[in-house]
């Protein structure tokens, strides 16, 4: 076989795994994920980790940071108000402006979530650990790219 075409079978072996990923991500959006009692869709789940890293986030940063609009978190906030998990206070400078906070329950939520992904994501650290910086270097590329992708696809 020449070099060529194991290159390109290689490259055609490295965009299928991609595709497989992007459809599962995909696809993911519709799974729900027990939070101590609270079912939340993936998205759900990380408006409300947002929350928690940033406390007093308005609405209209979630929205820069998810890139989406601020209907589509007003609405997942009115959830995760319902749900217990977050609250709202008038921000103390603009009263019109309301700013978001994790409660008890939403950080007990928080912290299970974060559990989860330590528990499942140590074998990929564990790899990523193990490798040398110039092949970091060339996956961090290559996931900047794979991102490009995505987001013209979706």
């Amino acid at each position: 076989m020449s070099k060529d075409r194991a290159m390109n079978d290689k490259a055609n072996k490295i965009m299928n795994e991609l595709i497989k990923l992007i459809e599962v991500v995909a696809n993911g959006k519709r799974k729900v994920f027990d939070c101590g009692g609270v079912l939340l869709y993936r998205g759900e789940i990380h408006m409300l980790k947002k929350v928690g890293d940033a406390p007093g986030i308005y609405i209209s940063e979630m929205a820069r940071h998810f890139n989406v609009t601020r209907a589509v978190v007003s609405k997942t906030v009115i959830k995760l108000e319902r749900e217990g998990l977050v609250r709202k206070e008038a921000d103390p400078v603009d009263k019109k402006l309301a700013c978001l906070y994790l409660t008890q329950k939403g950080r007990k939520a928080c912290a299970i979530h974060n559990a989860l992904h330590r528990a499942s994501d140590s074998d990929i650290f564990e790899f990523l650990d193990a490798l040398k910086s110039e092949e970091m270097d060339v996956i961090e590329a290559f996931m900047k790219e794979a991102n490009k992708m995505v987001q013209h696809h979706f």
